[in-house]
Protein backbone atom coordinates (compact mmCIF):
# COMPACT_ATOMS: atom_id res chain seq x y z
CA UNK A 1 0.00 0.00 0.00
CA UNK A 2 0.71 3.92 -0.11
CA UNK A 3 2.38 5.35 3.03
CA UNK A 4 -0.79 5.83 4.66
CA UNK A 5 -0.36 7.99 7.51
CA UNK A 6 -1.54 6.69 10.86
CA UNK A 7 -3.29 10.48 11.68
CA UNK A 8 -4.79 11.11 8.18
CA UNK A 9 -8.84 11.68 8.94
CA UNK A 10 -11.52 8.87 8.85
CA UNK A 11 -12.88 9.04 5.30
CA UNK A 12 -16.16 10.68 4.73
CA UNK A 13 -19.40 8.46 5.15
CA UNK A 14 -20.49 8.24 1.83
CA UNK A 15 -16.05 7.55 0.30
CA UNK A 16 -15.36 5.22 3.46
CA UNK A 17 -18.60 2.68 2.09
CA UNK A 18 -17.14 2.03 -1.42
CA UNK A 19 -14.98 -0.91 -2.42
CA UNK A 20 -13.75 -0.79 -5.49
CA UNK A 21 -11.81 -3.70 -6.60
CA UNK A 22 -11.35 -6.30 -10.07
CA UNK A 23 -12.11 -9.84 -10.59
CA UNK A 24 -8.80 -11.79 -12.08
CA UNK A 25 -8.27 -15.06 -12.83
CA UNK A 26 -7.00 -17.38 -15.86
CA UNK A 27 -9.85 -18.13 -18.14
CA UNK A 28 -12.67 -20.58 -17.09
CA UNK A 29 -12.26 -20.19 -13.83
CA UNK A 30 -15.49 -18.67 -13.69
CA UNK A 31 -14.95 -15.05 -13.28
CA UNK A 32 -18.10 -13.99 -15.19
CA UNK A 33 -20.39 -16.13 -13.87
CA UNK A 34 -18.87 -14.92 -10.60
CA UNK A 35 -19.34 -11.55 -11.57
CA UNK A 36 -23.43 -12.26 -12.28
CA UNK A 37 -23.77 -14.10 -8.72
CA UNK A 38 -22.25 -10.44 -7.36
CA UNK A 39 -25.17 -8.56 -9.55
CA UNK A 40 -27.69 -11.17 -8.54
CA UNK A 41 -27.28 -10.62 -4.62
CA UNK A 42 -26.53 -6.86 -5.17
CA UNK A 43 -30.50 -6.94 -6.45
CA UNK A 44 -28.71 -5.38 -9.83
CA UNK A 45 -30.56 -8.60 -11.97
CA UNK A 46 -33.25 -10.96 -11.01
CA UNK A 47 -31.86 -13.80 -12.94
CA UNK A 48 -27.92 -14.83 -13.30
CA UNK A 49 -26.72 -15.36 -16.95
CA UNK A 50 -24.85 -18.09 -17.99
CA UNK A 51 -22.03 -17.22 -20.24
CA UNK A 52 -22.61 -20.20 -22.43
CA UNK A 53 -25.95 -18.98 -23.61
CA UNK A 54 -29.40 -20.36 -23.92
CA UNK A 55 -30.77 -18.06 -26.16
CA UNK A 56 -31.63 -14.69 -25.61
CA UNK A 57 -33.12 -14.79 -22.22
CA UNK A 58 -29.83 -16.30 -20.64
CA UNK A 59 -27.13 -13.58 -21.65
CA UNK A 60 -24.57 -12.00 -19.43
CA UNK A 61 -24.76 -8.77 -18.44
CA UNK A 62 -21.07 -7.96 -18.28
CA UNK A 63 -20.32 -9.40 -21.64
CA UNK A 64 -22.20 -7.02 -23.73
CA UNK A 65 -19.98 -7.36 -27.17
CA UNK A 66 -21.28 -9.58 -29.53
CA UNK A 67 -18.10 -11.57 -29.82
CA UNK A 68 -17.82 -12.16 -26.44
CA UNK A 69 -21.68 -13.39 -26.90
CA UNK A 70 -20.31 -15.86 -29.47
CA UNK A 71 -17.63 -17.10 -28.29
CA UNK A 72 -18.51 -17.26 -24.08
CA UNK A 73 -15.36 -15.83 -23.13
CA UNK A 74 -14.62 -11.81 -22.42
CA UNK A 75 -12.41 -9.32 -24.33
CA UNK A 76 -13.15 -5.70 -22.87
CA UNK A 77 -12.77 -5.15 -19.41
CA UNK A 78 -16.54 -3.79 -18.06
CA UNK A 79 -17.47 -2.14 -14.95
CA UNK A 80 -20.38 -2.17 -12.46
CA UNK A 81 -21.94 -0.29 -9.95
CA UNK A 82 -23.91 -1.78 -7.42
CA UNK A 83 -25.29 -1.67 -3.66
CA UNK A 84 -24.84 -4.26 -0.94
CA UNK A 85 -25.91 -3.96 2.39
CA UNK A 86 -23.93 -0.77 3.38
CA UNK A 87 -21.55 -0.79 1.09
CA UNK A 88 -21.52 0.45 -2.69
CA UNK A 89 -19.38 -1.89 -4.72
CA UNK A 90 -17.71 -1.28 -7.82
CA UNK A 91 -16.78 -3.91 -9.54
CA UNK A 92 -14.54 -3.96 -12.64
CA UNK A 93 -14.70 -7.52 -14.90
CA UNK A 94 -11.55 -8.00 -16.49
CA UNK A 95 -10.91 -10.24 -19.33
CA UNK A 96 -8.89 -13.58 -18.34
CA UNK A 97 -7.62 -14.42 -21.49
CA UNK A 98 -3.41 -13.52 -22.01
CA UNK A 99 -4.32 -11.91 -25.57
CA UNK A 100 -6.14 -9.25 -23.57
CA UNK A 101 -3.74 -8.49 -20.52
CA UNK A 102 -3.08 -5.31 -21.52
CA UNK A 103 -6.45 -4.18 -20.69
CA UNK A 104 -6.38 -5.76 -17.56
CA UNK A 105 -3.13 -4.61 -16.50
CA UNK A 106 -4.48 -1.20 -17.00
CA UNK A 107 -7.77 -1.40 -15.12
CA UNK A 108 -5.60 -2.99 -12.26
CA UNK A 109 -4.55 0.71 -11.76
CA UNK A 110 -7.94 1.71 -11.20
CA UNK A 111 -9.11 -0.67 -8.15
CA UNK A 112 -8.35 -0.68 -4.66
CA UNK A 113 -8.12 -4.81 -4.16
CA UNK A 114 -8.48 -8.12 -6.52
CA UNK A 115 -10.60 -10.62 -6.06
CA UNK A 116 -8.51 -13.67 -7.84
CA UNK A 117 -10.65 -17.08 -9.27
CA UNK A 118 -9.06 -20.44 -8.65
CA UNK A 119 -10.75 -22.81 -10.56
CA UNK A 120 -10.84 -26.10 -7.55
CA UNK A 121 -9.55 -28.80 -9.54
CA UNK A 122 -6.71 -26.94 -11.78
CA UNK A 123 -5.03 -25.02 -8.75
CA UNK A 124 -3.21 -21.82 -9.69
CA UNK A 125 -2.65 -21.38 -13.43
CA UNK A 126 -0.33 -19.57 -15.68
CA UNK A 127 -2.62 -16.75 -16.35
CA UNK A 128 -3.32 -16.04 -13.11
CA UNK A 129 0.42 -15.99 -11.51
CA UNK A 130 0.92 -13.05 -13.95
CA UNK A 131 -1.81 -11.31 -13.03
CA UNK A 132 -0.88 -11.71 -9.16
CA UNK A 133 2.64 -10.42 -10.21
CA UNK A 134 0.94 -7.14 -10.93
CA UNK A 135 -1.12 -6.80 -8.06
CA UNK A 136 2.20 -7.90 -6.01
CA UNK A 137 3.82 -4.65 -8.03
CA UNK A 138 0.88 -2.30 -6.50
CA UNK A 139 0.83 -3.90 -2.95
CA UNK A 140 -2.97 -5.00 -3.97
CA UNK A 141 -4.80 -6.53 -1.25
CA UNK A 142 -6.53 -9.66 -2.61
CA UNK A 143 -8.73 -12.04 -1.32
CA UNK A 144 -9.29 -15.16 -3.31
CA UNK A 145 -12.37 -17.64 -3.93
CA UNK A 146 -11.85 -21.34 -4.42
CA UNK A 147 -14.69 -21.96 -7.68
CA UNK A 148 -15.91 -25.11 -8.60
CA UNK A 149 -15.81 -27.33 -5.89
CA UNK A 150 -18.97 -28.86 -6.59
CA UNK A 151 -17.27 -30.73 -9.62
CA UNK A 152 -14.24 -33.05 -8.84
CA UNK A 153 -11.34 -30.83 -7.14
CA UNK A 154 -8.34 -31.39 -5.48
CA UNK A 155 -7.54 -31.69 -2.04
CA UNK A 156 -8.44 -28.88 0.17
CA UNK A 157 -4.94 -28.52 1.83
CA UNK A 158 -3.28 -28.68 -1.99
CA UNK A 159 -4.71 -25.86 -3.15
CA UNK A 160 -3.72 -23.57 -0.04
CA UNK A 161 0.40 -24.91 -0.34
CA UNK A 162 -0.07 -23.82 -3.86
CA UNK A 163 -1.20 -20.48 -3.44
CA UNK A 164 1.34 -20.13 -0.68
CA UNK A 165 4.43 -21.52 -2.44
CA UNK A 166 3.33 -20.12 -5.52
CA UNK A 167 2.47 -16.60 -5.06
CA UNK A 168 4.13 -16.03 -2.15
CA UNK A 169 1.61 -14.98 0.03
CA UNK A 170 0.13 -16.28 3.68
CA UNK A 171 -2.95 -17.85 2.84
CA UNK A 172 -5.85 -18.17 6.19
CA UNK A 173 -9.01 -20.31 4.95
CA UNK A 174 -12.31 -18.23 5.98
CA UNK A 175 -14.53 -21.01 4.90
CA UNK A 176 -13.63 -25.13 4.89
CA UNK A 177 -15.20 -27.05 2.17
CA UNK A 178 -17.51 -29.93 3.24
CA UNK A 179 -16.98 -32.92 0.90
CA UNK A 180 -16.14 -32.44 -2.87
CA UNK A 181 -17.52 -33.21 -5.98
CA UNK A 182 -20.55 -34.67 -6.15
CA UNK A 183 -20.19 -34.82 -1.95
CA UNK A 184 -19.76 -31.41 -1.68
CA UNK A 185 -22.35 -29.76 0.17
CA UNK A 186 -21.14 -26.72 1.70
CA UNK A 187 -19.04 -24.81 3.82
CA UNK A 188 -18.08 -24.21 7.19
CA UNK A 189 -17.91 -20.25 8.25
CA UNK A 190 -14.96 -20.64 10.37
CA UNK A 191 -15.14 -16.54 10.87
CA UNK A 192 -18.42 -16.73 12.31
CA UNK A 193 -19.04 -20.79 13.30
CA UNK A 194 -21.29 -21.29 10.98
CA UNK A 195 -23.08 -23.98 8.57
CA UNK A 196 -23.81 -22.64 4.92
CA UNK A 197 -25.65 -25.42 3.53
CA UNK A 198 -25.55 -25.64 -0.82
CA UNK A 199 -28.79 -26.03 -2.50
CA UNK A 200 -28.56 -27.32 -5.58
CA UNK A 201 -32.08 -27.63 -7.07
CA UNK A 202 -32.13 -23.72 -7.09
CA UNK A 203 -28.76 -22.48 -8.70
CA UNK A 204 -30.28 -18.61 -7.88
CA UNK A 205 -31.40 -19.12 -4.96
CA UNK A 206 -29.45 -17.83 -1.56
CA UNK A 207 -27.73 -20.87 0.51
CA UNK A 208 -29.12 -20.95 3.93
CA UNK A 209 -27.21 -20.99 6.62
CA UNK A 210 -27.24 -22.16 10.10
CA UNK A 211 -25.93 -20.75 13.45
CA UNK A 212 -23.90 -23.07 15.12
CA UNK A 213 -21.63 -23.43 18.29
CA UNK A 214 -18.51 -24.52 16.91
CA UNK A 215 -17.53 -27.70 15.99
CA UNK A 216 -19.50 -30.27 18.72
CA UNK A 217 -22.08 -28.66 18.14
CA UNK A 218 -25.19 -31.65 18.04
CA UNK A 219 -26.56 -29.37 14.94
CA UNK A 220 -24.03 -30.14 12.79
CA UNK A 221 -24.63 -33.66 13.09
CA UNK A 222 -28.40 -33.36 12.44
CA UNK A 223 -27.08 -31.72 8.89
CA UNK A 224 -23.57 -33.32 7.96
CA UNK A 225 -23.33 -36.88 7.09
CA UNK A 226 -21.40 -38.67 9.73
CA UNK A 227 -18.27 -39.51 7.36
CA UNK A 228 -18.20 -35.96 6.02
CA UNK A 229 -18.11 -34.64 9.85
CA UNK A 230 -15.26 -36.49 10.82
CA UNK A 231 -13.04 -35.21 7.65
CA UNK A 232 -14.68 -31.79 8.53
CA UNK A 233 -13.59 -31.52 12.41
CA UNK A 234 -10.38 -33.25 11.31
CA UNK A 235 -9.20 -31.21 8.81
CA UNK A 236 -10.99 -27.88 10.82
CA UNK A 237 -8.80 -28.41 13.41
CA UNK A 238 -5.31 -29.16 11.62
CA UNK A 239 -6.09 -26.04 9.65
CA UNK A 240 -6.21 -24.30 12.87
CA UNK A 241 -3.08 -25.02 13.64
CA UNK A 242 -0.92 -24.95 10.76
CA UNK A 243 -2.31 -21.93 8.94
CA UNK A 244 -2.12 -18.47 10.34
CA UNK A 245 -5.08 -16.82 11.54
CA UNK A 246 -6.90 -13.98 9.60
CA UNK A 247 -4.80 -10.48 10.47
CA UNK A 248 -6.60 -7.64 8.98
CA UNK A 249 -3.90 -5.27 8.83
CA UNK A 250 -1.87 -8.02 6.96
CA UNK A 251 -4.34 -8.38 3.96
CA UNK A 252 -4.78 -4.70 3.39
CA UNK A 253 -1.05 -4.44 3.07
CA UNK A 254 -1.19 -7.41 0.19
CA UNK A 255 0.90 -9.94 2.70
CA UNK A 256 -2.07 -11.93 3.50
CA UNK A 257 -4.67 -13.36 1.77
CA UNK A 258 -8.16 -14.97 3.20
CA UNK A 259 -9.81 -17.96 0.89
CA UNK A 260 -13.72 -18.64 0.38
CA UNK A 261 -14.63 -21.87 -1.00
CA UNK A 262 -17.95 -22.25 -3.04
CA UNK A 263 -19.36 -22.49 -6.50
CA UNK A 264 -20.67 -19.63 -8.44
CA UNK A 265 -22.92 -21.20 -10.45
CA UNK A 266 -24.66 -22.53 -7.41
CA UNK A 267 -24.86 -19.20 -5.70
CA UNK A 268 -22.66 -21.10 -3.12
CA UNK A 269 -19.95 -18.97 -1.16
CA UNK A 270 -20.33 -15.83 -2.83
CA UNK A 271 -22.64 -13.97 -0.18
CA UNK A 272 -19.81 -15.01 1.90
CA UNK A 273 -16.95 -13.60 0.00
CA UNK A 274 -19.25 -10.45 -0.59
CA UNK A 275 -19.26 -9.84 3.04
CA UNK A 276 -15.57 -10.79 3.17
CA UNK A 277 -14.98 -8.11 0.74
CA UNK A 278 -17.06 -5.46 2.70
CA UNK A 279 -15.17 -6.27 5.96
CA UNK A 280 -11.68 -6.99 4.96
CA UNK A 281 -11.75 -5.16 1.84
CA UNK A 282 -9.94 -1.49 1.47
CA UNK A 283 -11.53 1.96 1.78
CA UNK A 284 -10.53 4.33 -1.70
CA UNK A 285 -6.75 4.85 -1.49
CA UNK A 286 -4.69 7.49 -2.21
CA UNK A 287 -3.18 7.42 -5.64
CA UNK A 288 -0.09 8.08 -6.70
CA UNK A 289 0.73 11.42 -9.29
CA UNK A 290 2.94 13.97 -10.07
CA UNK A 291 3.85 16.29 -8.56
CA UNK A 292 1.98 15.15 -4.87
CA UNK A 293 -0.71 12.09 -4.45
CA UNK A 294 -3.62 13.01 -4.29
CA UNK A 295 -6.19 11.86 -1.06
CA UNK A 296 -9.86 10.70 -1.57
CA UNK A 297 -10.54 13.41 1.49
CA UNK A 298 -9.61 16.02 -0.48
CA UNK A 299 -12.74 18.43 -1.20
CA UNK A 300 -11.85 18.69 -5.04
CA UNK A 301 -12.75 16.51 -7.36
CA UNK A 302 -9.76 14.50 -9.63
CA UNK A 303 -10.01 11.52 -11.82
CA UNK A 304 -7.98 9.84 -14.21
CA UNK A 305 -9.13 7.41 -17.48
CA UNK A 306 -7.88 3.83 -17.67
CA UNK A 307 -9.96 3.22 -20.41
CA UNK A 308 -11.77 3.88 -23.50
CA UNK A 309 -14.39 2.29 -25.22
CA UNK A 310 -15.31 3.12 -28.72
CA UNK A 311 -18.51 2.22 -29.94
CA UNK A 312 -20.03 0.54 -26.67
CA UNK A 313 -23.32 1.53 -28.43
CA UNK A 314 -22.83 1.48 -32.63
CA UNK A 315 -25.74 3.56 -33.47
CA UNK A 316 -23.62 6.81 -31.87
CA UNK A 317 -19.99 6.40 -33.05
CA UNK A 318 -19.65 7.36 -29.51
CA UNK A 319 -16.53 6.73 -27.44
CA UNK A 320 -16.79 6.08 -23.58
CA UNK A 321 -13.70 7.05 -21.34
CA UNK A 322 -13.96 4.76 -18.08
CA UNK A 323 -13.20 7.96 -15.30
CA UNK A 324 -12.03 6.35 -11.94
CA UNK A 325 -13.09 9.33 -9.36
CA UNK A 326 -9.51 10.03 -6.79
CA UNK A 327 -10.76 12.41 -4.67
CA UNK A 328 -14.10 14.61 -4.32
CA UNK A 329 -17.92 14.45 -4.03
CA UNK A 330 -18.71 14.83 -8.23
CA UNK A 331 -21.94 16.13 -9.18
CA UNK A 332 -23.11 16.05 -13.04
CA UNK A 333 -22.55 19.60 -14.54
CA UNK A 334 -19.17 20.08 -12.88
CA UNK A 335 -16.51 22.16 -14.99
CA UNK A 336 -13.37 20.23 -14.59
CA UNK A 337 -9.94 21.31 -16.59
CA UNK A 338 -8.33 18.41 -18.80
CA UNK A 339 -4.96 18.66 -17.26
CA UNK A 340 -3.53 17.43 -20.94
CA UNK A 341 -4.65 19.98 -22.88
CA UNK A 342 -5.48 22.75 -19.55
CA UNK A 343 -9.05 23.27 -21.38
CA UNK A 344 -12.20 23.33 -19.36
CA UNK A 345 -14.55 20.57 -20.12
CA UNK A 346 -18.84 20.56 -19.23
CA UNK A 347 -19.64 16.83 -17.60
CA UNK A 348 -22.83 16.88 -18.89
CA UNK A 349 -23.92 13.41 -19.24
CA UNK A 350 -21.89 11.15 -17.06
CA UNK A 351 -22.68 7.31 -16.98
CA UNK A 352 -22.62 4.60 -14.25
CA UNK A 353 -22.60 1.34 -15.72
CA UNK A 354 -24.04 -2.45 -15.30
CA UNK A 355 -21.76 -3.66 -17.73
CA UNK A 356 -23.58 -2.21 -21.09
CA UNK A 357 -26.23 -0.52 -19.44
CA UNK A 358 -25.61 2.66 -18.71
CA UNK A 359 -27.79 5.47 -16.32
CA UNK A 360 -27.03 9.19 -15.99
CA UNK A 361 -24.78 9.62 -13.12
CA UNK A 362 -26.13 12.22 -10.82
CA UNK A 363 -23.26 12.33 -8.37
CA UNK A 364 -19.93 10.25 -7.51
CA UNK A 365 -17.72 9.88 -4.64
CA UNK A 366 -13.79 9.33 -4.51
CA UNK A 367 -13.59 5.68 -5.95
CA UNK A 368 -16.30 5.08 -7.42
CA UNK A 369 -15.79 4.98 -11.58
CA UNK A 370 -17.70 6.81 -14.05
CA UNK A 371 -18.06 7.08 -17.97
CA UNK A 372 -17.54 9.96 -19.91
CA UNK A 373 -18.98 9.64 -23.49
CA UNK A 374 -16.52 12.41 -25.57
CA UNK A 375 -15.70 12.76 -29.05
CA UNK A 376 -11.91 11.88 -28.75
CA UNK A 377 -10.36 14.55 -26.36
CA UNK A 378 -10.13 11.75 -23.35
CA UNK A 379 -7.28 9.02 -24.06
CA UNK A 380 -6.07 6.38 -21.44
CA UNK A 381 -3.72 8.20 -18.83
CA UNK A 382 -5.66 11.21 -18.73
CA UNK A 383 -6.46 13.26 -15.70
CA UNK A 384 -8.96 15.28 -14.81
CA UNK A 385 -9.10 17.82 -11.96
CA UNK A 386 -10.87 20.98 -10.32
CA UNK A 387 -8.02 23.09 -11.90
CA UNK A 388 -4.99 21.51 -10.03
CA UNK A 389 -2.10 20.96 -12.91
CA UNK A 390 -1.59 16.91 -11.24
CA UNK A 391 -0.88 13.53 -13.67
CA UNK A 392 -1.96 10.19 -12.18
CA UNK A 393 1.08 7.83 -12.92
CA UNK A 394 1.54 4.13 -13.64
CA UNK A 395 -0.42 3.28 -15.82
CA UNK A 396 1.40 1.29 -18.65
CA UNK A 397 1.73 0.61 -21.87
CA UNK A 398 3.33 -2.33 -23.17
CA UNK A 399 5.37 -2.88 -26.87
CA UNK A 400 3.73 -5.24 -28.81
CA UNK A 401 4.70 -8.75 -29.57
CA UNK A 402 2.74 -9.41 -32.34
CA UNK A 403 3.25 -7.34 -35.51
CA UNK A 404 1.18 -7.18 -38.89
CA UNK A 405 0.27 -5.01 -41.74
CA UNK A 406 -3.13 -3.82 -42.26
CA UNK A 407 -5.37 -3.16 -46.08
CA UNK A 408 -8.61 -2.11 -46.40
CA UNK A 409 -10.67 -4.33 -48.64
CA UNK A 410 -11.18 -1.76 -51.23
CA UNK A 411 -8.17 0.40 -51.70
CA UNK A 412 -10.26 3.68 -51.89
CA UNK A 413 -11.37 3.58 -48.32
CA UNK A 414 -8.07 4.12 -46.83
CA UNK A 415 -8.88 7.10 -45.07
CA UNK A 416 -11.76 5.28 -43.70
CA UNK A 417 -9.44 2.58 -42.61
CA UNK A 418 -7.09 5.04 -40.71
CA UNK A 419 -9.65 6.93 -39.01
CA UNK A 420 -11.01 3.37 -37.66
CA UNK A 421 -6.99 2.12 -37.02
CA UNK A 422 -6.90 5.84 -34.25
CA UNK A 423 -9.79 4.91 -33.18
CA UNK A 424 -8.85 1.90 -31.59
CA UNK A 425 -5.47 3.11 -31.04
CA UNK A 426 -6.45 5.63 -28.25
CA UNK A 427 -9.00 3.06 -27.29
CA UNK A 428 -6.02 0.90 -26.73
CA UNK A 429 -7.53 -2.04 -28.19
CA UNK A 430 -4.07 -1.96 -30.35
CA UNK A 431 -0.66 0.16 -31.08
CA UNK A 432 -0.66 1.89 -34.45
CA UNK A 433 2.35 2.29 -36.16
CA UNK A 434 2.70 5.00 -39.51
CA UNK A 435 6.15 3.74 -40.75
CA UNK A 436 8.56 6.83 -42.02
CA UNK A 437 8.90 4.76 -45.86
CA UNK A 438 6.07 3.37 -47.90
CA UNK A 439 1.88 3.47 -47.44
CA UNK A 440 0.15 1.48 -44.56
CA UNK A 441 -0.14 0.79 -41.14
CA UNK A 442 1.28 -1.60 -39.10
CA UNK A 443 -0.98 -2.87 -36.52
CA UNK A 444 0.54 -4.35 -33.01
CA UNK A 445 -0.88 -6.33 -30.24
CA UNK A 446 -0.04 -8.48 -27.31
CA UNK A 447 -1.83 -11.70 -28.48
CA UNK A 448 -2.84 -13.13 -31.80
CA UNK A 449 -6.74 -13.19 -31.05
CA UNK A 450 -6.62 -9.17 -30.57
CA UNK A 451 -6.12 -9.47 -34.48
CA UNK A 452 -9.72 -11.12 -35.16
CA UNK A 453 -11.03 -8.97 -32.66
CA UNK A 454 -9.87 -5.79 -34.34
CA UNK A 455 -10.66 -7.11 -38.09
CA UNK A 456 -14.46 -7.84 -36.69
CA UNK A 457 -14.96 -4.76 -35.23
CA UNK A 458 -13.20 -2.64 -38.11
CA UNK A 459 -16.12 -4.25 -40.09
CA UNK A 460 -18.94 -4.06 -38.17
CA UNK A 461 -18.62 -1.04 -36.80
CA UNK A 462 -17.29 0.86 -39.50
CA UNK A 463 -18.39 -1.28 -42.07
CA UNK A 464 -14.92 -1.85 -43.78
CA UNK A 465 -13.57 -5.36 -44.43
CA UNK A 466 -9.87 -5.48 -43.93
CA UNK A 467 -7.04 -7.89 -44.22
CA UNK A 468 -4.00 -8.26 -41.81
CA UNK A 469 -0.87 -9.66 -43.75
CA UNK A 470 2.26 -11.12 -42.31
CA UNK A 471 4.93 -7.79 -41.67
CA UNK A 472 8.54 -8.30 -41.59
CA UNK A 473 9.09 -6.88 -38.05
CA UNK A 474 8.31 -8.76 -35.06
CA UNK A 475 8.74 -5.95 -32.32
CA UNK A 476 8.68 -2.57 -31.61
CA UNK A 477 10.55 0.05 -29.17
CA UNK A 478 9.82 3.49 -28.02
CA UNK A 479 13.38 5.53 -28.97
CA UNK A 480 14.55 7.63 -25.83
CA UNK A 481 17.02 10.38 -25.77
CA UNK A 482 17.83 13.92 -26.85
CA UNK A 483 16.83 15.58 -30.06
CA UNK A 484 20.16 15.60 -31.83
CA UNK A 485 20.94 11.60 -30.80
CA UNK A 486 17.21 10.40 -32.06
CA UNK A 487 17.23 12.29 -35.36
CA UNK A 488 20.75 10.55 -36.12
CA UNK A 489 19.29 7.48 -35.52
CA UNK A 490 16.04 8.18 -37.43
CA UNK A 491 17.72 9.59 -40.43
CA UNK A 492 20.32 6.26 -40.71
CA UNK A 493 17.97 3.76 -40.41
CA UNK A 494 14.65 5.19 -41.58
CA UNK A 495 13.22 1.20 -42.97
CA UNK A 496 12.89 0.58 -39.21
CA UNK A 497 11.51 3.97 -38.00
CA UNK A 498 7.50 4.55 -37.46
CA UNK A 499 5.78 6.87 -35.60
CA UNK A 500 2.98 5.54 -32.95
CA UNK A 501 -0.50 7.16 -32.64
CA UNK A 502 0.75 10.18 -30.10
CA UNK A 503 3.33 11.05 -32.68
CA UNK A 504 6.48 9.12 -30.63
CA UNK A 505 9.02 7.70 -32.58
CA UNK A 506 9.65 4.08 -32.88
CA UNK A 507 12.01 2.00 -34.17
CA UNK A 508 10.70 -1.51 -35.40
CA UNK A 509 12.42 -4.59 -34.87
CA UNK A 510 13.36 -7.74 -36.75
CA UNK A 511 15.67 -9.74 -34.88
CA UNK A 512 16.86 -9.10 -31.04
CA UNK A 513 20.10 -8.42 -32.75
CA UNK A 514 18.82 -5.13 -34.74
CA UNK A 515 18.26 -4.11 -30.87
CA UNK A 516 21.54 -4.80 -29.94
CA UNK A 517 23.11 -3.05 -33.00
CA UNK A 518 21.55 -0.03 -31.27
CA UNK A 519 22.62 -0.10 -28.04
CA UNK A 520 25.94 -0.05 -29.39
CA UNK A 521 26.03 2.19 -32.03
CA UNK A 522 24.14 4.61 -30.76
CA UNK A 523 25.02 5.06 -26.56
CA UNK A 524 23.21 8.18 -26.41
CA UNK A 525 19.33 6.00 -27.52
CA UNK A 526 17.51 4.18 -25.23
CA UNK A 527 14.79 1.44 -26.33
CA UNK A 528 12.27 0.87 -24.27
CA UNK A 529 9.23 -1.73 -23.90
CA UNK A 530 7.18 0.15 -22.18
CA UNK A 531 5.84 3.82 -22.43
CA UNK A 532 3.67 5.55 -19.61
CA UNK A 533 0.95 6.63 -20.80
CA UNK A 534 0.92 10.25 -20.59
CA UNK A 535 1.63 12.98 -23.41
Amino acid sequence: MLDTVSNRPDLPTEIARRRTFAIISHPDAGKTTLTEKFLLYGGAIQMAGQVRAKGEARRTRSDFMKMEQDRGISVSASAMSFDFRNFRFNLVDTPGHSDFSEDTYRTLTAVDAAVMVIDGAKGVESQTQKLFEVCRLRDLPILTFCNKMDRESRDTFDIIDEIQENLAIDVTPASWPIGVGRDFMGCYDMLRDRLELMDRADRNKVAESIEINGLDDPKLEQNVPAHLLAKLREEVEMARELLPALNPQAVLEGHMTPIWFGSAINSFGVKELMDGIGTYGPEPQPQKATPRQILPEETKVSGFVFKVQANMDPKHRDRVAFVRLASGHFNRGMKLTHVRSKKPMSITNPVLFLASDRELAEEAWAGDIIGIPNHGQLRIGDTLTEGEALKVTGIPSFAPELLQTVRAGDPLKSKHLEKALMQFAEEGAAKVFKPMIGSGFIVGVVGALQFEVLGSRIELEYGLPVRFEASQFTSARWVHGDKLAVDKLVNANKQHMAEDNDGDVVYLTRLQWDIDRIGRDYPDVTLSATKEMMV
